[in-house]
């Protein structure tokens, strides 16, 4: 069964759908129909097949490393009814994760970020969840908590500042940020966060200090 790797292109005028396989791996996305007529059909699927090599390198289970040793963005965020920032979390490390309850990919990760943050908790680490609200409704979020079993800290951003400012455009895309407040890896696409190759890689930052 082929692969599959999910993101979504927004516009203020709406979404297109579109689908495009290569090499066994399919990439489904949605592409705003402004810029639909920004680009041309060969630039888009030249991109496609960009993303498609990136995704079968076998590296990138743990994500590209191109941010490394940069400082996360700060951003404010209410967690519990309290205001926090990121940088609250200095000290530990920390996986961003930019999710939507309409996200398949989301939905086919959800289990293993929870079981990830059963491992990394004890640790000094937290899965932090970032929901880009623009297009969520709070009934949608909050099923979303309940039926998956949310055990992570995560926020409904409403005005999707948040995943702007970060520019985040696909989803899901996660950060490693580490307990210094320094990027380590970013992540776009649904993945296997329990799985041995993951968990070694985060253990190897916890074990930091």
């Amino acid at each position: 069964m082929a692969d599959t790797k999910a993101f979504e292109f927004h516009s203020a005028r709406g979404l297109l759908n579109y689908s495009y396989s290569v090499s066994g791996y399919t990439i489904i996305g949605r592409s705003g129909y402004g810029l639909k007529r920004k680009l041309k059909t060969a630039a888009v699927l030249a991109f496609i097949a960009g993303l498609i090599v990136l995704f079968v390198r076998p590296d990138y289970r743990q994500g590209e490393p191109s941010l490394r040793g940069k400082p996360a963005k700060d951003f404010q965020l209410t967690l519990d009814g309290k205001p926090m920032h990121l940088s609250d979390f200095r000290g530990k490390v920390v996986i961003l994760n930019f999710w939507a309850s309409w996200c398949q990919p989301c939905i086919q990760e959800a289990p293993s970020l929870t079981q990830l943050q059963q491992h990394i908790a004890p640790l000094g680490g937290t899965v932090l969840g970032v929901n880009p609200g623009e297009q969520e409704d709070q009934v949608s979020y909050d099923n979303f908590l309940k039926s998956f079993q949310i055990n992570f800290p995560t926020y409904l951003d409403p005005a999707d500042k948040i995943a702007r400012s970060y520019g985040t455009i696909m989803f899901p895309e996660s950060y490693i940020i580490d307990r210094k407040g320094l990027f380590q890896r970013k992540v776009i696409g649904a993945q296997d966060w329990s799985s041995p190759e993951m968990l070694a890689y985060l253990d190897t930052l916890l074990n930091e200090k």
